[in-house]
């Protein structure tokens, strides 16, 4: 029997774990901060947090991914790719505990150590599919995003049902999500004994490819991962307000949240299954931005379409995070570039996503009423879409001047 035969199901059983890794740290990597927008009410009630303060602690997170996104290549290139991954795991199981803690100032520790490990963890994936699937990044970065909206989904959903039946309340329900952590821990830490530690194998390339910080290319794909960030984020923080403001009650504005997240988990498998198919991704990525500035065009110009926006909206957000992950990887050359792309773009793509609806809600104090906020968004996301045809060349960062890549213009 040929040896390509006899590898055929160790290869198959080995990108299988892989994959069930590459997802049990997806599902970590949103429901543990957005769980707390369902019971704020309940801590600022019970810790005597004044709005400015509740509003501090939901943005801790966005502004730990800004700070701390660009430091995680140098805590991979310490420890090596899988055991940074796994120690990330770690903080964020520590953050969580110490957040649900009824000790004084533990919740802001917990959420800020919360923050770190999720910057480290989704700078690092991409990484990670990068080095372990080459050939798949599209699909498994599709896989990924839909299991991490999913469950946030499925969060964001339950955590008032347990904090309203638990005698723990909210620390509790925030509480229990230390066990995803774990769990993916567990699982992970059998593979951490297949890989032997890598530190120079991720830090030796160092010198072999060019920094994305001073690539034109670098800095399309993070204006590409910024603008989709204001996107998702303005409509996450105030598409409900915006509906209850024209007359919609607050129980169907919520329905419609529910409905744009869900929608957005079919978005993402969706666009992982047809990214890989083109020569490139300027087409779905133009169209995915186009998306995103009819849904902000419409809730100005016609917000009795509110449904169709919504809809159009979630299609729009599922698919553009699936192509900005997936950028990282496309347009490098290997998994140690891919990490310091990933690290400059969403560090830079986050302090936009904190910025975004502070700017917007700014715009409508201003003003009191949301169509230029909403114009002004669109003309962002029209930009967005002009990003999509730059990012989206078959290009990679260029090694060094000059080089050309087979087949594929380097820049």
């Amino acid at each position: 029997m040929p040896a390509t035969t006899q590898n055929a199901p160790h290869r198959t059983a080995r990108f299988g774990i892989a994959f069930i890794g590459v997802l049990l740290i997806a599902v970590n990597l949103r429901v543990s901060f957005v769980s707390v927008g369902p019971v704020l009410v309940n801590i600022s009630s019970d810790l005597g947090l004044s709005s400015a303060a509740a509003g501090f602690l939901t943005g801790l997170p966005l502004i730990a991914f800004a700070v701390f996104s660009p430091l995680a290549p140098v805590f991979a290139s310490r420890l090596g790719l899988d055991r940074a991954m796994w120690m990330s795991l770690l903080i964020l199981a520590s953050g969580i505990v110490l957040r649900s803690l009824p000790v004084p100032g533990f919740i802001w520790a917990g959420t800020v150590l919360i923050g770190v490990a999720i910057a480290f963890l989704n700078v690092l994936v991409p990484s990670l599919v990068k080095r372990d699937f080459p050939l798949r990044v599209s699909q498994v970065t599709g896989s990924y995003t839909a299991a991490q909206a999913a469950f946030a989904a499925v969060g964001a959903a339950v955590v008032v049902p347990v904090a309203q039946t638990s005698p723990a309340g909210w620390r509790l329900a925030l509480g229990v999500w230390a066990g995803l952590a774990l769990v993916a821990m567990a699982v992970l830490l059998p593979w951490l004994r297949r890989h032997t530690p890598s530190t120079r194998q991720f830090a030796k390339p160092e010198a072999a490819y060019r920094s994305p910080w001073g690539s034109a290319l670098g800095w399309q794909v993070t204006a590409f991962m910024g603008l989709q960030s204001i996107a998702f984020y303005v409509l996450m923080a105030w598409l409900p307000t915006i509906e209850q403001s024209r007359g919609i009650p607050a129980t169907t504005a919520g329905l419609h949240l529910s409905v744009f997240l869900l929608i957005s988990v079919f978005a993402s498998l969706g666009t992982g299954g047809v990214l890989h198919r083109g020569s490139d991704q300027r087409l779905v990525s133009f169209a995915s931005g186009a998306l995103v500035f009819v849904t902000f065009l419409g809730l100005a110009l016609a917000p009795e379409l509110i449904l169709l926006w919504v809809v159009l909206g979630a299609l729009g957000c599922g698919s553009l995070i699936v192509i900005a992950l997936s950028l990282f990887s496309l347009r490098t050359l290997n998994h140690p570039q891919a990490a310091s792309l990933s690290g400059m773009a969403q560090s830079v793509g986050y302090a936009l996503g904190a910025a975004g609806p502070v700017v917007f809600g700014a715009l409508h104090d201003a003003i009191a009423d949301w169509t230029l906020p909403l114009l002004a968004t669109a003309g962002a996301m029209a930009v967005l879409a002009l990003m999509g045809l730059f990012a989206g060349r078959d290009r990679v960062i260029r090694e060094s001047a000059g080089r050309r890549g087979t087949g594929r213009t380097v820049r």
